[in-house]
């Protein structure tokens, strides 16, 4: 009996182990010690209250380890000197990130010209610095100026290219975050933030999803510096402004809004600069979080902001009236406002014939149809409508699922999902293996599929030149988004036929017309009508292209003269 008692006890009684285990305390316990976590948030505030820079080098030297958890952190890097300036000597330490500048620059261009003695900072003398000197009715008249260490430091010492001069901690360790080094001198409650940036960067290649045949090869980096210089470049304009964001409280992430001055409307440019100022998150990773933050609706999946890995085609924007908006650290830039035609328009229909653009404008109108609703009618003449399919057809379409056992809704949801899971397999898995799994997807399975019965070969049919289709939609985010409302028009015509077909397109366009992108209606070629002006589908000849969109209200209306190749004409004849 006692056997069995103490049996029953070592397997379900409870014993408490006596090896230690990590739990995370629950509010319980921060209750029962309210002092010592009080005592810990008021520490941690009287640091974090801290703002302007002390004339302490000690201080400053002390509060900097501390904000950085030098002791830990094994990247940052803190190099006390001793500075020489007009042959006297103060204590300094200089503040950068191991990996993020060029430490060339540093030893050459700032530690030596501070540290060695040379004719600059070892000069004594009394002498005021002259700022300006003028000779009127022969009389000299010179403009003079007291000593000053912060300005014979930054004019005299530093022979490098960018130096800023700030008062508060959070501006230098956004510097030093960035890539820059912080100069720390004692008896000064400024401190030098220095661009030494040297960080490995991707270079300037060819764009990977926007390919093109006839235009630009170049495309965007994770460089911001990089991205809007190569806006600049194509740009040309002094009326380019570039206006730096930061956004997210924690990362502080830097964002370029980019706008052409004396074309851009500048109730647009407030709004971009409103909707980025107020945004209250801790941290911005890449522009597709701000597409989201930023648009104005949400419960769709329609993409209303357009995002380029182009800087031809953001160039192309801007010279319209656009905003564009490039984030750090991310090689795609949003270009606002954008409407249906934009997302369906490439940058290479400004490089061809307008014949040649036009029809492919056209073949893609073509394609948005086919990825909408091709399968959707297909299931809607199948199972409700046979009488509208030529007699000869209908055999061959009811011979081939002769032996399948499933209905058609059964079949196409498994073909569209099974063509979704190789679309994703093929991105994902390694480059070398990508089209080996997409032949063997499309051309195994399939194959086995039709001869397991379990799919007719029209089927087989339907989904490929569905898949096919949605290829040739130039914008990621609207062909993604066409391929998700398919499956809702699948669903209806399965319930209804053509009438629940008529119903989900009727409700789509009616979604399509009420939405707006940042004041601009999304459908505005097409709807409202009364906006007869703005510039429709198809593109005219470019010596038609007389006037930017007037949905955006430019401050310029034209892009060019009536009359634009006057070498055509006698000038008696313009």
């Amino acid at each position: 009996m006692e056997n069995i008692k103490k049996f029953i006890k070592d397997v379900l009684g409870f014993q408490e182990d006596d090896k230690y285990t990590f739990i995370l305390p629950n509010k319980t316990a921060m209750i029962q010690n309210k002092d010592i976590t009080d005592e810990k948030i008021d520490s941690k505030k009287s640091v974090d209250d801290v703002k302007n820079i002390y004339t302490s080098i000690d201080v400053n030297l002390e509060y900097v380890k501390v904000k950085y958890n030098s002791m830990i952190s094994s990247d940052v890097i803190i190099r006390e000197f001793t500075l020489t300036a007009r042959n006297r000597q103060y204590k300094a330490f200089l503040l950068f990130i191991d990996g993020l500048v060029d430490t060339d620059l540093i030893n050459n261009y700032v530690l030596k010209p501070l540290m060695l003695k040379n004719t600059a900072n070892s000069f004594d003398g009394d002498q005021n610095h002259v700022i300006s000197e003028a000779v009127t009715n022969n009389i000299t008249v010179r403009k003079v100026r007291k000593f000053d260490i912060v300005s014979y430091i930054s004019n005299c010492l530093l022979p490098q290219n960018s130096i800023n001069k700030f008062s508060e901690f959070s501006d230098i360790f956004a510097g030093v975050n960035s890539g820059n080094c912080a100069l720390f001198i004692d008896t000064l409650d400024i401190a030098f933030d220095i661009d030494v940036k040297g960080f490995k960067q991707r270079n300037v290649d060819s764009a990977n999803n926007e390919i093109v045949i006839k235009g630009p090869q170049e495309a965007f980096v994770e460089n911001i510096r990089t991205n809007t210089s190569l806006v600049r470049r194509v740009v040309n304009s002094e009326n380019l402004v570039i206006e730096n964001i930061k956004v997210g409280k924690i990362s502080q992430t830097n964002c370029a809004v980019c706008y052409l001055a004396d074309i851009a409307n500048a109730d647009l440019v407030a709004e971009v600069k409103y909707r980025m100022n107020n945004l209250d998150i801790d941290s911005l990773i890449s522009s597709g979080q701000l597409e989201q933050l930023i648009s104005e609706n949400n419960k769709y999946s329609i993409p209303q902001i357009l995002s380029t890995e182009r800087p031809d085609k953001v160039t192309k924007y801007l010279y319209q009236g656009r905003v564009a908006v490039i984030v750090n650290g991310n090689p795609y830039c949003l270009v606002m406002p954008a409407t249906l035609v934009d997302f369906v328009s490439s940058p290479e229909d400004t490089n061809l014939r307008f014949q040649f653009s036009n029809f492919l404008k056209f073949l893609r109108l073509i394609s948005i149809g086919i990825t909408l609703f091709l399968p959707a009618f297909y299931i809607a003449m199948t199972n409700f409508h046979q009488e509208l399919i030529p007699t000869e057809l209908l055999f061959s379409i009811l011979a081939s699922r002769e032996n399948v056992p499933f209905p058609v809704i059964f079949e196409i949801l498994v073909m569209e999902i099974s063509f979704e899971l190789i679309r994703e397999a093929g991105l994902r898995v390694p480059s070398p293996i990508g089209p080996t799994i997409g032949i063997v997807g499309a051309l195994v399975l399939g194959q086995a599929a039709v001869s397991a019965s379990i799919v007719s070969p029209i089927l087989i049919i339907i989904v490929a030149i569905t898949g096919i289709a949605s290829f040739a939609i130039p914008d990621f985010s609207f062909g993604f988004h066409l391929r998700l409302v398919r499956f809702i028009f699948l669903m209806l015509t399965f319930i209804s036929g053509f009438l629940g077909l008529a119903i989900g397109a009727f409700v789509y366009m009616t979604i399509l017309c009420s939405l707006r992108s940042f004041g601009v209606s999304y459908m505005v070629s097409f709807a409202p009508m009364e906006d007869a002006e703005a510039p429709g589908y198809f593109i005219p000849p470019i010596w038609r292209r007389e006037k930017r969109p007037n949905y955006l209200d430019p401050k310029k209306q034209y892009t060019q003269k009536h009359i634009s190749m006057k070498w055509k004409y006698k000038k008696e004849d313009l």
